[in-house]
């Protein structure tokens, strides 16, 4: 499973949302996993959803990064034992402020768990901790993922031999500090034909909507032409692929024709090709899909 890491460029200004890293973290050490101070960031950021496309151009995200580790149970140990069971474990927490931006963000979260086409991946899904439904991956250590109101809460660590203890303490600290808004499902409801056709759909929705909000910031005179048409285009490639893969369209024509677009920076055409791709949207997102 590929983590969203790679995708978050933070930019440690001040923060809008976020005044102290006490806001944000426990900024304690909890049972033995040692708060490491030198470690704790506070900035600005979209967070693990940056890798979904989170809007972000009318809104300020703040975002605190922590780390803790159990020195204390490995102080003293053997080099190859203590490598063997030390464990480190990343904390980030994201407020998002981001008005209409929000209403996708339990969806952005998951998605990074999902494949391409939206398939939930093999070791993803629901769990319970605290009576609290939280969103966890289970490849090569744990990822564990959780809404509370526009807060979301990631909880990392790496394990690839899988053979360490879950630092249950520390997600329950943040349980406690951040109570997950998430409504409860089961694992067979996250896989089930009608759950996984609704986030198809609401990905499709998604993307022609990100589209709309860049036209909007261009409108604005916020945005630049070349970085309007990279946007647009990299969701409207999602749409294309999307529209093939489950109602059998073939992109490869419309591909070829952005491309060209983009070539010539015909930014008309592009918009031209959106109108088309809204309308027939609109015609078929109410028909079953083949998955």
């Amino acid at each position: 499973m590929v983590l969203l890491i790679a995708f978050v460029a933070l930019s440690y200004s001040t923060a809008q949302g976020f005044t102290n890293l006490s806001d944000c973290l426990v900024t304690t050490d909890i049972g033995k996993f040692t708060y490491r101070v030198r470690d704790a960031r506070l900035g600005n950021a979209c967070g693990v959803v940056g890798g979904a496309d989170h809007f972000k151009l009318d809104h300020v995200d703040s975002i605190c990064n922590g780390r803790y580790s159990n020195l204390s149970e490995i102080r003293g140990l053997p080099l190859e034992e203590a490598e063997e069971k030390s464990l480190s474990v990343h904390v980030e927490v994201t407020q998002h402020t981001g008005g209409d931006s929000d209403k996708w963000l339990l969806h952005e979260v998951d998605a990074d768990f999902r494949t391409y086409y939206g398939i939930p991946g093999k070791s993803y899904g629901p769990e319970k901790i605290e009576g609290q439904t939280i969103l966890v991956d289970s490849a090569g250590g744990n990822d564990y993922r959780w809404l509370s109101g526009n807060k979301i809460i990631k909880i990392e660590y790496i394990d690839l031999q899988m053979t360490k203890s879950e630092p249950l303490e520390v997600v329950k600290a943040y349980l406690a500090k951040n109570p997950s808004t998430i409504a409860p499902f089961t694992l067979q409801e996250l896989r089930n034909s009608a759950n996984v056709t609704k986030w198809i759909k609401e990905e499709i929705d998604r993307r022609l909507w990100l589209c709309d909000k860049w036209n909007a910031q261009s409108q604005a005179g916020s945005v630049r032409q070349a970085d309007l048409i990279y946007n647009l285009l990299r969701s409207m490639e999602v749409f294309l692929n999307y529209r093939q893969k489950y109602y059998g369209v073939a992109a490869k024509s419309d591909l070829e024709a952005l491309f060209d677009y983009k070539q010539k920076n015909d930014v008309a055409s592009i918009q031209t090709k959106l109108k088309e791709y809204k309308t027939w949207w609109a015609k078929h997102k109410d028909k079953r899909i083949r998955l």
